[in-house]
This record gives structure tokens, sequence and C-alpha cells, in this order.
């Protein structure tokens, strides 16, 4: 090995351990924001539901397009326990919480009508019908009709915020995902690897694709963004060149 070898590979290694540490840290960051949702969750449960919902997993992940969506099985196993998933989408938490929280709601609506029998969406469990409607309805929410998701678009009542103040469940989010325009390193994923989900909650409006494909010129990593930026490899700390879709 030369030494221009064994310097890359001192920085390959280095940046792997960084990178560790980074997703450490941010799992410690969002451990809060995680407990303050499973508080809410709780809460929701006792004066929404009266208790009847199931323990879930909720998740803080990269869900762009989409504020959240819970899982169609339970997904999730610890011990002999089974859980649904319900996750928030991490680039939207800067959202007001009180936006946050009716997204929440929108997701256990969605949970409660699983377990009830009540089919609330179509096209999939994308298309929300006037079930889905209702019941939101009852529990605090002010639901829009979208073209292409039906009665999906969610805002909360100053009902629902009286009660989340009333409650103390009117505390921000303290981190959020930034740069949502960035896709991840090497493409691909679903984020639930290929798991069904239902009703994400959306704004309801088709999204657009305008997308910029760079690639590293010694190792041909490659990464998508919407608009021009600048780039670097962290395998190869190359600068990343545009190339045509």
């Amino acid at each position: 090995m030369n030494r221009r070898q064994k310097y890359k590979y001192c920085i390959k290694f280095d940046s792997a351990l960084l990178i560790n540490k980074k997703s450490q840290e941010d799992g410690r960051m969002l451990s809060t924001d995680t407990k303050r949702l499973e508080h809410a969750y709780d809460v929701f449960n006792q004066n929404y539901f009266n208790n009847t919902l199931p323990a879930v997993m909720i998740t803080i992940q990269s869900s762009r397009g989409a504020y959240g969506h819970c899982t169609t099985q339970k997904v999730w196993a610890s011990g002999t326990g089974r859980y649904y998933e319900l996750n928030l989408g991490a680039e939207y938490l800067s959202r007001p919480i009180e936006n946050v929280l009716a997204t929440l709601m929108h997701e256990m609506v969605h949970i409660y009508c699983m377990e009830n029998s009540i089919k609330d969406t179509s096209n999939g469990g994308r298309y929300h019908n006037t079930k889905f409607k209702r019941e939101s309805e009852q529990r605090g929410l002010k639901i829009s009709k979208a073209t292409y998701i039906g009665w999906s678009v969610t805002e909360p009542t100053e009902m629902f915020i009286r009660n989340i103040r009333t409650w103390g469940l009117d505390v921000a989010c303290e981190n959020y995902r930034i740069g949502a325009e960035i896709a991840s390193v090497g493409g691909g994923g679903t984020g639930t690897g290929g798991e069904t989900g239902t009703g994400a909650d959306t704004d309801g409006k088709p999204k657009k694709t305008s997308t910029r494909k760079y690639v590293c010129p010694c190792c041909g990593n490659s990464v998508r963004a919407t608009k021009d930026i600048n780039i670097i490899c962290g395998d190869c700390m190359e600068v990343m060149i545009k190339v045509s879709k």
C-alpha cells in the first residue's frame, strides 16, 4: 500500500466514525421529541379514544411529500408484542406544534378505523373517504377535500388547540430535518422496506420532481438535489460532478 492509498483509507475510516457518531447524536436528540409525541399519543388515546387504541411504535423518519403515515400491519416486534408503526416526517417537525399533533391525531384515527373494521380509505390507502372525515372531525380536526386524496387535508380546530394547551402538549419539537430537497446518497429505498402504509397525511398537492444528479468521479457514488449545490463525496473527498439526467 503506497502513501496515497494509506491516506485515502484513513479518510474513509475517519469519515465512517464521524458518520456513526453523528447518527448516535441525532438519535439522542430525537429521543426527546419522540418521548413527547409518545406522551401526546397517550393523552389523545385517553381523551379521544377512551384508551382503546393499542400501543404503537412512534418513529421520526424522512418522509418527503407526507407529514406522516401509519402501517396497515403490526410491523414492529418487542418480545411477544407486535406494534403498528406511526411515523411523523422528520422534514415537517418545524411546523407549529398544533399542526404536528393534528398529523399525529390523523394517523391515530386511521389506527382506530383499522382496529374497528371501518374502511376509511381506498386506492391503496391513499384516498380518504367520508368515514375518515367523520371520525376525524369527532376528535377535533378540520378535514378538507383534495382532488387526489379525498378528505385528507388536516388542520387543528380551535377546540383542538385549546385542548393541547390545557393538557400541556403545546411544546414545539426541538429537532427537525433540514434539506428535504437533498436525497440520500446512493438512492433507493422507500423508508419502510416495502411495508404497506395507509393514510399518509399530505398537503393534497401533486408533487413536482425537478432534480439534478451529481456523481463522484472516483467511486461513482451519486446524489440527487432539487437545486444546484456544491457537494463533496464523503468516501473520496472529491468534488461531485453534475451530470445530465
